[in-house]
């Protein structure tokens, strides 16, 4: 017991000081070739913890290893910018002068509600309020605002402002959310009125928001080549 105590302790502090040598990094900001060597290195030390017969120095010297990788591949990507695209990639513009490029969200395969889900972290709760939004390499989305939709100081703001609740996703990708429809005190009846007046069919569209207010943001389907 006391071997797999003194082992559990070793192999702690290698990951703990791995981690600490490859920078410091959120999960959510780790680019592709980091997570990978973290989940090696996890693995690894799992290894080691798992079978006391497995000599110790076997779990150390792959995780120093990798460790060393990964500092060297750090250090090409810095050094050779062709080589950080090719292990990391690069941003992708899917939203530009606030048109949405669907062609660009397939390839990512983001979805109309992962695009919504990434707005709304950033603050903004409808696509009419974007100029300017960037997939980035590690998954999250950069996002601008347009002129007229950026925040105002409250020596800007003259008149009392009405608290709203946020639009919500009627139609993503050609589907129909008729609760979303209920939240927003709106029915199908309405949502069939603005397509029929915009010429679509909900098969066609593939984002529709609205608040209570009935203002809508309408975004049919690119027609694919």
């Amino acid at each position: 017991m006391t071997i797999i105590l003194i082992r559990s302790l070793i192999l702690y502090a290698l990951v703990i000081f791995s981690v600490r040598l490859m920078g410091k990094r959120q999960l959510g900001e780790l680019q592709p070739s980091e997570l990978v060597i973290t989940i090696l290195i996890s693995n690894i030390a799992t290894l080691s913890l798992e079978d006391p017969d497995i000599p110790l120095l076997q779990g150390i010297l792959p995780v120093l290893a990798l460790v060393c990788f990964e500092v060297l591949s750090s250090w090409v990507s810095l050094r050779f910018p062709a080589f950080r695209r090719l292990v990391s990639g690069t941003p992708q513009v899917i939203i530009r002068n606030g048109e949405i490029d669907q062609h660009k969200l397939r390839a990512l395969r983001f979805s109309p509600d992962d695009l919504m889900a990434s707005l709304r972290t950033a603050g903004i709760f409808s696509v009419d309020e974007v100029q300017f939004a960037c997939a980035e390499t590690n998954g999250t989305i950069s996002v601008l605002r347009k002129a007229e939709k950026q925040p105002a100081e409250k020596a800007d703001v003259c008149d009392a402002l009405q608290d709203t609740d946020p639009p919500r996703t009627i139609i993503a990708d050609g589907i129909l959310r008729e609760q979303a429809l209920q939240e927003a005190g709106l029915d199908k009846s309405w949502a069939e009125s603005v397509l029929r007046k915009a010429g679509l069919r909900i098969g066609e569209v593939f984002l529709m928001t609205a608040d209570a207010d009935r203002q809508f943001t309408l975004i049919p389907k690119e027609v694919q080549a």
